[in-house]
């Protein structure tokens, strides 16, 4: 039964968490952090299947989550919220219906990523990064030229949701669906890459053409793989959306996708455990430096020389980033954890779970 000792502390941990949010132990801010961190997890873990596990370098992962975020966001405001009209459900079937609409968001997104992985199969390399980067930027274009759900402004109305939730039972229900979902894709990604599809993966990335000599279909693989990628962000997507209560199509830029990709370079290509450790690592980092006093202590030097300038706390993140993926590609080009898995690193970790 020693199997099963990581699933039982997972449980217990994400309870704990979700009784000290109800009864309010632990503050709105640390929840909105925990949920980052969840999203954050889901989005690196699903971005390493492509750039890690298959070898692959795709840059516009974030526009998936843009699709995901879209479609679930206007499914849910035409079930539950007033935007469109009446509510095309009861307010009591929302518990029920709600992981079904972020199940539709992904799947949408994982149709989507087809305008990557098809025009792939003639490309290597840098094209596929800029065929990813063209999606990207042709998915936020179109969404921001659909007047019927706001476009450039953004869409809004999923609070609806929310409060039906709240309406039924007044708990913590959006961490309760991120801790959720985070669990489903860290098992879902676990599942895949040790089927067969996922050891078809592992065969491109060591050697694309070997793996077609020995019967590896690669572009059905790949299209398989960029559609559980693209789906698992998807559903990252609408989880963001239904926490904040607004999307806006250039919340899922480039620079979303680049946060996304130094994630998975930072925890080591390949490695779920990497992915998951860089998430939780970066997320703490970024909300660390949105603390005023620790950026004006790290730029006394520099405000010292030119006293009239004044950075933000966006300015600063987006200097610290890049600066990142840069130390990591210098120091450490393998990550954190490499190419392995906290089992490898610390083999008495197998006993409490297997890997099939």
């Amino acid at each position: 039964m020693k199997h099963h000792s990581l699933n039982a502390l997972l449980a217990i941990v994400a309870v704990l968490l979700l009784v000290a949010a109800h009864f309010g132990w632990i503050d709105n801010y640390i929840q909105i952090v925990v949920m980052t961190i969840g999203i954050n997890i889901i989005m690196s873990t699903s971005l390493n299947l492509v750039n890690g596990n298959m070898g692959e370098f795709t840059c516009g992962h974030a526009g998936f989550m843009c699709v995901g975020a879209y479609v679930s966001s206007i499914i849910s405001v035409l079930c539950f919220g007033s935007k469109f009209g009446d509510p095309m459900l009861p307010a009591g079937s929302v518990l029920f219906v709600f992981p079904f609409i972020l199940l539709i968001g992904g799947a949408v997104a994982a149709v989507s990523s087809l305008l990557v992985s098809v025009p792939s199969f003639k490309t290597r390399d840098d094209y596929l990064a800029i065929i990813s980067i063209a999606v990207n930027y042709m998915i936020i274009s179109a969404l921001e030229n659909m007047n019927f759900i706001g476009g450039s402004r953004g869409f809004q109305g999923m609070k609806d949701t929310y409060w039906a939730m709240i309406d039924i039972f007044d708990g913590p229900w959006m961490l309760f669906w991120v801790i959720n979902f985070t669990i489903f894709t860290v098992w879902v990604i676990r599942r895949f890459i040790s089927s067969t599809y996922g050891k078809g993966v592992n065969a491109i990335c060591q050697d694309e053409v070997a793996a077609e000599i020995m019967s590896v279909n690669t572009n059905k693989i790949k299209i398989i793989n960029f559609m559980v990628a693209a789906g698992l962000a998807g559903c990252a997507g609408g989880l963001y959306a239904h926490i904040i209560g607004y999307v806006n199509p250039q919340s899922f830029n480039i620079l979303k996708s680049t946060e996304a990709m130094v994630m998975v370079y930072l925890g080591g290509m390949g490695s779920l455990s990497g992915a998951i450790i860089s998430a939780i690592l970066f997320t703490t980092l970024m909300e660390i430096l949105r603390s005023q006093a620790i950026i004006d202590g790290m730029l006394s030097p520099v405000t010292f020389i030119f006293p009239d300038w004044e950075p933000s706390a966006g300015v600063i993140k987006w200097v610290m980033i890049p600066l990142l993926l840069v130390i990591v590609m210098q120091f450490r080009p393998e990550g954190i954890m490499g190419n392995r898995e906290l089992s490898d690193v610390f083999p008495k970790l197998k006993k409490f779970y297997r890997f099939k």
